[in-house]
C-alpha cells in the first residue's frame, strides 16, 4: 500500500485514477443487490487490485435444500485423500459445477456420517455463472447421481451462511419396532425387535431438554469446543410399528442424538429405569451411557434461521412417512 502512495504522489494522474477506483470499489460494496458477495477480504487494497475487481464478474450466492439417502454415500464430507470415494458433498460439487461451469465448492448447516440421511439439508454455494432458479434446480438434478437431489433452490441473502447463520438444527430417528427386519426399506430406518414403550421413552428424553452439558452423549473424537448445547424439544411417540424421536436443539456435537437414543432404547424396552436418563447426564462421561444407536434410523430434516433470511421452511419428512400425524412445520 506505501509503495502505491508512493508511486501515485510521482504521478498526479495516477493519483487521481487511484481515488476514483477506490471510491467506486466502495461505492459498489454498499449498493449492490444482496443477492450479489462482495466480501470485506475481496476488497481491493490498492489502484491496481481495484481494476482488477471491476473487470470481474460479480459473484452470487445461492441456497438449496438437498435430500440424500445416506446408505448410498460415504457420509456427508468430501475425502480429501480420497477422492474415489463418493460422499454427498462431492456429488453436489460435481453436479453444482458442471451447471456453473467452473469449480464450485458447497458448505452445509451439518455435516452427516456415513448411513445418515438428510431429508432436509441445507446448502449455499458461490459462484459467477448467472441462472435462473428453474434451471439450477433442473441442471443440478440432471447431473446428480441416484440417492440424492435437489429439493428447493434460490438466492442468498448476504451474508447467508448454511452452518454460521443456523440458529437451530432438527432430526428425526425412526426405529422400526416389528419382529421382522423390514426387507423393502433396509438401510433407510432402524430395526428394534423388541417391544418399545414410546410413553416411557418420551418421559425419559424431557431429563434432555433445556441447555446442559452433553458430555456423556458426545463421541469420544468429537472436536467441539464445548459439550454444552440447547436441546429444544424431544418428542417420542408411535405410529403403528414406527417410534419416531423428534429432536430440536441449537445445535449438535458429534453423534449427539444416535447416543442420546442409545439411552433411550432400553427405557423404551424395560431394561432401565426412565430416572436413568438423568443419571446419564448427570454423569458427563460416556462410558455411563448406553450405545451408539444405528445411523440408518437418523434424518437430518430442517435447519432453521432468522426470518429475514429466505430459506424454505419447511419440516422435510422423509417421505415413506410423510405426513408424521401431529408434527407441523412451526414446531
Amino acid at each position: 500500500m506505501l509503495v502505491v502512495r508512493q508511486r501515485a504522489r510521482e504521478d498526479p494522474f495516477k493519483r487521481q485514477c487511484h481515488c476514483a477506483l477506490m471510491t467506486l470499489a466502495f461505492f459498489l460494496r454498499h449498493n449492490l443487490p444482496t443477492s450479489l458477495v462482495l466480501t470485506k477480504a475481496a476488497m481491493p487494497t490498492n489502484s491496481d487490485e481495484a481494476l482488477n475487481s471491476l473487470n470481474s464478474p460479480p459473484i452470487y450466492r445461492w441456497v438449496a435444500v438437498v435430500a440424500y439417502n445416506g446408505a448410498c454415500f460415504h457420509g456427508w464430507q468430501r475425502q480429501k485423500h480420497q477422492p474415489e470415494v463418493e460422499s454427498v458433498q462431492s456429488a453436489l460439487e460435481s453436479a453444482i459445477s458442471r451447471v456453473a461451469n467452473e469449480t464450485v465448492s458447497v458448505v452445509c448447516a451439518g455435516r452427516t456420517d456415513a448411513g445418515v440421511h438428510g431429508s432436509g439439508q441445507v446448502i449455499h454455494f458461490e459462484t459467477h455463472a448467472q441462472r435462473a432458479e428453474y434451471n439450477w434446480w433442473m441442471g443440478i438434478n440432471a447431473n446428480l447421481p441416484k440417492g440424492v437431489s435437489v429439493e428447493w433452490v434460490g438466492p442468498a441473502e448476504q451474508p447467508f451462511h448454511a452452518r454460521f447463520s443456523a440458529i437451530a438444527r432438527r432430526y428425526f430417528y425412526v426405529i422400526d419396532n416389528s419382529r421382522v427386519r423390514p426387507a423393502l426399506q433396509e438401510g433407510q430406518l432402524s430395526w428394534w425387535r423388541h417391544a418399545l414403550d414410546a410413553n416411557r421413552m418420551h418421559q425419559a428424553a424431557q431429563y434432555f431438554v433445556g441447555e446442559h452439558d452433553f458430555t456423556s452423549l458426545r463421541a469420544q473424537d468429537c472436536q467441539a469446543k464445548s459439550a454444552v448445547r440447547d436441546i429444544h424439544h424431544v418428542r417420542v411417540s408411535r405410529h403403528g410399528d414406527f417410534v419416531i424421536a423428534d429432536i430440536k436443539a441449537n445445535a449438535f456435537l458429534y453423534h449427539m442424538v444416535r447416543n442420546l437414543m442409545g439411552v433411550l432404547i432400553p427405557i423404551g424396552q424395560g431394561e432401565a429405569d426412565v430416572e436413568w436418563a438423568q443419571t446419564v447426564l448427570e454423569a458427563k462421561d460416556r462410558k455411563q451411557a448406553g450405545i451408539t444407536a444405528p445411523s440408518q434410523g437418523l434424518y437430518f430434516a430442517r435447519a432453521y434461521y432468522p426470518d429475514h433470511f429466505v430459506v424454505s421452511s419447511q419440516v422435510h419428512y422423509p417421505k415413506f412417512l410423510k405426513p408424521i400425524p401431529g408434527v407441523t412445520d412451526e414446531q
